[in-house]
């Protein structure tokens, strides 16, 4: 039987060298939200394009329900693996350059499939956008302790969160501002975008050069084999795989409450397109603004603390969501107030997962972390494709699922990490913190 993880306090910074300052820590900030905008605003345009090809209903539900979001996810699910092969392999930096170089060719085929309206092809470029972002991952997350000490983690993680969920909230916007304005002209959204990437490229050759963290490594082309043995490696370290399964679930509840509350806005309180996305707007706000309150309230610390209080959030706004009689209103306060919560559940969940994984390993690990993930994002339209096919619950019942769920990973996690119920209690009676 195994043993219980052990948490052991230590603030201590690692021993490696640190770069004299954040300067490299903000390029790479400044590239990962130019290329989450991207993607995000890449696949509204997609979407909203496929609401105004005059679709029957059938076929409509089954591109923005199935088709779309599928196309987003599975490029996470096929190159994750080798995205993390990469980040070890070679310099993080380098990688991140070439991948930009890559999703310029990428937003130039859309930019040819939008001029022509083709709706096929801007798929293809979605898919092809989406495995740049696979790619890249590993990459983001494990140059974060390259460039910051431990004592910041937490911190950077809250940043990180903060711009993403940012870029996530004003790329929607974007979204339908693109279809709308360019209605008939879309070629000049191909445009805006080959305009953002050759600004992500230049911010990142601004990202602080680092050495290779395995040079010697090789690439193993049996990809399923290699995700068995680094998820073998993650299940040793209780803690870490805790982490990585709480990370899954977060993606997978997150993708799951974005698109019912589209369908939300438009079933229960009749909003037009506009309100639907502020209720898009407010949860993904309230995901970044938690997360950087919560990566400030650490202070130098990874504080587990706030997993369970997050999730406790999580619930409580969930159940309150699915009652009935809801003005539009209260529906946009708890909705913030549910992003607040889940924003306190990530950063910690975030940090642990890169501070936990071997130097040597942290590019697969992450890897590892980011497909299981977004495994939890591609299962997501497959189950709310199957409820519309067998009859889709009210779309205020589905908050009531995702409450219940919540409640369940709340105990799977107490049973992982025992210590994670005093780690809260600790937290919140502000006594000195548990920390790993």
């Amino acid at each position: 039987m195994e043993s219980a993880p052990q948490i052991r306090y230590d603030t201590r910074a690692s021993a490696k060298p640190l770069p004299p300052s954040t300067a490299g820590f903000w390029s790479l900030i400044a590239v990962q939200f130019q290329g989450a905008f991207s993607d995000n605003a890449l696949k509204w345009l997609v979407s909203f394009l496929v609401l105004e090809a005059g679709f029957s209903k059938d076929r409509r539900d089954l591109w923005f329900v199935l088709v779309v979001p599928l196309l987003f996810a599975i490029p996470f699910l096929l190159f994750s693996i080798p995205g993390g092969f990469l980040a070890d392999r070679y310099s993080k930096r380098s990688v991140t350059i070439w991948t930009k170089v890559f999703e310029f060719f990428v937003m130039g085929l859309a930019t040819i499939a939008l001029a022509l309206g083709r709706l096929d092809i801007a798929s293809v470029a979605l898919f092809l956008a989406c495995t740049q972002g696979a790619i890249f991952g590993p990459c983001k997350y494990g140059l974060l302790p390259e460039l910051l000490p431990v004592t910041k983690l937490s911190w950077g993680n809250g940043i990180i969160e903060l711009t993403t969920l940012m870029s996530a909230i004003l790329a929607a916007l974007t979204g339908a501002f693109l279809a709308g304005h360019f209605h008939g002209r879309q070629i000049w959204s191909g445009v805006f975008f080959l305009a953002l990437t050759t600004l992500g490229l230049v911010f990142s050759f601004g990202i602080s050069k680092v050495p290779a963290a395995d040079p010697a490594r090789r690439f193993t082309w049996n990809v399923p084999a290699e995700f068995f043995r680094s998820l073998r490696h993650i299940r040793r370290d209780l803690t870490l795989w805790a982490a990585v399964v709480a990370n899954t679930f977060f993606w997978f509840l997150g993708s799951l409450l974005l698109l019912n509350l589209v369908l939300y806005g438009t079933d229960i309180l009749h909003a037009d397109e506009s309100h639907s996305s502020y209720l898009l707007a407010a949860l993904s706000l309230g995901i970044g603004v938690g997360s950087f309150i919560a990566g400030f309230a650490s202070g130098k610390k990874i504080e587990m603390g706030m997993i369970l209080p997050g999730l406790a959030g999580i619930i409580a706004m969930a159940a309150l969501l699915g009652q009935p009689g809801i003005s539009y209103s209260t529906v946009l306060v708890e909705i913030a107030c549910l992003g607040l919560a889940a924003g306190f559940f990530v950063v910690p969940v975030n940090a642990m997962i890169q501070q936990r994984a071997p130097a040597e390993e942290k590019g697969r690990t992450i890897a590892v972390a980011n497909l299981l993930s977004f495994l939890g994002v591609a299962l997501q339209p497959v189950a709310q494709y199957a409820m519309l096919r067998l009859g889709h619950p009210d779309p205020s019942r589905v908050f009531l699922i995702a409450a219940a769920m919540a409640l369940a990973m709340g105990t799977v996690l107490i049973r992982m990490i025992p210590d994670l119920f005093h780690s809260t209690l600790d937290w919140t009676r502000v006594r000195p913190r548990i920390t790993l």
